[in-house]
């Protein structure tokens, strides 16, 4: 079924799709990093396709090789029960250049791991909301998932921060994370 999905891809973006392959039955596709927003588009509005879950989006770091990083998503329809993952490959050797288009605007999970992915990787996404760190704090220098990030790499000391006043630490807001332990309702039956 999965194979269907990809000829339909081809068929719309030509030699947008780099190339396509298939190991134990998933599909890939390898788009031009110009077309990446364009086929996430298409993917989740063409009737044939309804990808309509973004189940994860990363990168990979092929420090030998130029362009360097993947950017890679995989999505699911969950009408038509079929996968794709779709790849994307940008940056030069040093890694500075690496940048593509933001895909939160169309799948609202895409901002933390668009977040995540240029916290670990250094990947600039064209467009994104509130493109800051996510897993590190804001002082971190580098990232930390690439592969010529130095193991012993001694980071700056960073002072204690005292907060008053609120539940979370920066980078935090108040409205952001879980919300295990806040009120942010009555329940029926209880007063003020």
């Amino acid at each position: 079924m999965s194979q269907l999905l990809v000829d339909v891809v081809r068929e719309r973006f030509g030699s947008a799709v780099l190339e396509s392959h298939a190991q134990h039955g998933d599909e890939t596709i390898v788009v031009h990093p110009a077309n990446w927003k364009e086929v996430a588009r298409f993917l989740r509005d063409e009737p044939r396709a309804q990808m309509n879950m973004l189940v994860d989006l990363t990168a990979v770091d092929y420090p030998e090789r130029e362009p360097r990083f993947e950017v890679v998503a995989h999505y699911l329809s969950l009408q038509k029960g079929h996968r794709l993952r779709v790849k994307a490959r940008i940056g030069d050797a040093d890694g500075d250049d690496a940048e593509i288009d933001s895909l939160a605007d169309l799948w609202g999970s895409a901002n933390w791991m668009e977040r995540e992915a240029w916290d670990m990787f250094g990947i600039n996404f064209l467009g994104h909301p509130d493109l800051r760190r996510i897993l590190m704090y804001p002082e971190f220098e580098g990232h930390p998932l690439r592969r010529d990030y130095p193991a012993d790499k001694i980071q700056p000391l960073v002072p204690y921060r005292e907060v008053d006043n609120i539940e979370k630490l920066p980078p935090f807001g108040a409205e952001e994370g879980m919300s295990f332990g806040r009120q942010t309702h009555i329940q029926s039956g209880e007063e003020d």
